[in-house]
């Protein structure tokens, strides 16, 4: 356990050093503002902020989009409470019990519980963190060319899957990212491919451009073609205080929250949509009081709010296990934030943990400063977020739009950047409105070059040999878990067809 204590305890002295300190907490500020604002969400502010943060030193940077990422999270349950509006989508079943029980005048318990829970959870992920990522990162040693293909490919599945509405839009999405990551000059052979004879081209198509034109651009635009204005009005605030009653049910819902929530973020098909619908529907059957959850017309469940945050919140923090160990998102934020370690010449995966051991430890020693600081900002400030619900949207919109531009164009000083940006935001809006996911497009143009490089040197060492992917043991096994996430669901869906018809 040394090995883990010792490294911890320089981690969190880096941590609470003034600046990165500091750091952590404008990345909380900004990342609970932005989960109190509906439809911004982390990942987009993470885009907007990769360019501006350039000359900024790795660790502070990475600390701040860290607070960003999970600050987010903490603050979503707000509108999903007071507006029925989830300021993110793994919020969404926090507004089924919370938006009821403000509206029976019980929105400060129910603000308060998820707040805590949030803490309380996102803890205990941090310690699992702790334990089991130095673990996951030397198991990732063992893994060769043709095993790191593998796992890459069951990555661009299962993330397709879990981000978009169908496999084959989540799929199609993919294959966009795919296409973009092999513009411009190939890695190996040092040739120029698919730049049409544009010399800007010739250094591939920025990452960083690409996130806020999908994330920033096309979310301003979509919100300004096709969203009306919210007629949601705030509920009354009651006290934050809660109860012992309040406490007694709460409390058990925030561990096993926790439990569900911190598995799905820290494996390669993670997510926080998933987790928390399961927690919400564990808490409905555990529940000694199941007369009062919205589907049974009550006034709403306190548990009902607990665990599902809780398990918001760990899956978030679960989801840097993957991305630290393995390079693998799990999230769109996750995407950007990978866009962000290469930003800094950084290559999340297994040596990350001996290259660049200050760093991680220093980022996990952030998660227990930021938990805090997570908590001491939302208890107090819960008046002031509700406030900020009420910035009209074409000036939000508008102030995105600015902030893109002057990052994109900061980067290269380009004109052809900040076309193609539109450009790109102009489809984004697009993919949007006929519900294609942007978040799969990230993670092809990220790990696309990754799993071209891992497929060639595969090849090479097994000259050739295409069935080098099946003779071992681990990538054979992910080849197979590939193939039953493509093909089970529709071949279960196909004899569910035929059953209904017999019947």
């Amino acid at each position: 356990m040394t090995e883990i204590w010792m490294p911890l305890l320089q981690g969190l002295g880096t941590a609470l050093s003034p600046m990165n300190l500091a750091w952590g907490f404008v990345g909380c500020l900004l990342g609970t503002m932005i989960g109190v604002l509906p439809g911004i969400g982390s990942a987009l502010t993470v885009a907007m902020l990769l360019p501006m943060t350039a000359k900024v030193e790795p660790t502070g940077a990475l600390i701040m989009f860290a607070g960003i990422y999970y600050g987010a999270m903490f603050g979503g349950s707000t509108t999903s409470i007071l507006l029925n509006t989830p300021g993110e989508s793994s919020a969404m079943v926090t507004a089924m019990e919370g938006n009821l029980m403000a509206k029976h005048g019980r929105a400060g318990p129910a603000l308060a519980t998820a707040a805590i829970g949030s803490f309380v959870a996102g803890t205990i992920a941090t310690v699992l963190v702790t334990l089991f990522a130095p673990t996951i990162a030397e198991f990732a040693l063992r893994f060769g060319p043709a095993e790191y293909f593998a796992i890459l490919v069951l990555a661009f599945v299962t993330v397709s899957t879990l981000l978009g509405a169908s496999l084959l839009r989540g799929l199609a999405s993919l294959g966009l990212g795919l296409m973009i990551g092999l513009v411009g000059m190939d890695s190996v052979s040092g040739f120029a491919r698919y730049t049409l004879g544009v010399p800007e081209l010739i250094d591939g198509i920025e990452v960083v451009l690409v996130a806020v034109a999908l994330f920033a651009v096309s979310e301003s635009l979509y919100n300004v073609l096709y969203e009306g204005e919210s007629d949601g009005s705030v509920h009354k605030m009651t006290s934050v205080k809660m109860t012992r009653e309040d406490w007694k049910r709460s409390v058990p819902a925030w561990i096993r929250g926790a439990l569900i929530g911190f598995p799905f973020g820290s494996i390669p098909a993670g997510g926080a949509e998933i987790p928390t619908f399961l927690s919400y529907a564990a808490e409905r059957k555990l529940s000694k009081h199941p007369e009062e959850f919205a589907p049974n017309r009550g006034q709403g469940a306190i548990e009902g709010v607990a665990g599902p945050e809780a398990a918001n919140n760990a899956s978030a923090t679960g989801a840097l296990v993957p991305l630290l160990t393995l390079g693998i998102p799990t999230s769109s934020t996750a995407a950007v934030m990978l866009a962000a370690f290469q930003n800094y010449n950084l290559q999340p995966g297994p040596l990350l943990f001996q290259t660049s051991a200050d760093l991680v430890w220093a980022l996990i020693g952030s998660l227990f400063v930021g938990n805090v600081i997570l908590l001491v900002l939302n208890l107090p400030l819960i008046r002031i977020w509700v406030k900020l619900l009420r910035v009209p949207k074409p000036y939000l919109y508008a102030g995105i739009l600015v902030f893109a531009t002057i990052g994109v164009y900061g980067m290269r000083q380009s004109s052809f950047d900040l076309v193609l940006m539109f450009a790109i935001g102009a489809f984004g809006v697009l993919m949007r409105r006929y519900d294609f996911p942007v978040a799969p497009v990230i993670v092809g143009m990220i790990m696309g070059p990754m799993a071209e490089k891992q497929l060639r040197l595969a090849l090479s060492i097994s000259q050739g040999d295409w069935l080098v992917f099946l003779k071992q043991p681990i990538s054979a096994s992910l080849m197979v878990a590939t193939f039953l996430v493509l093909f089970v669901p529709y071949i279960l869906r196909r004899r569910g067809i035929r059953l209904s018809e017999d019947d």
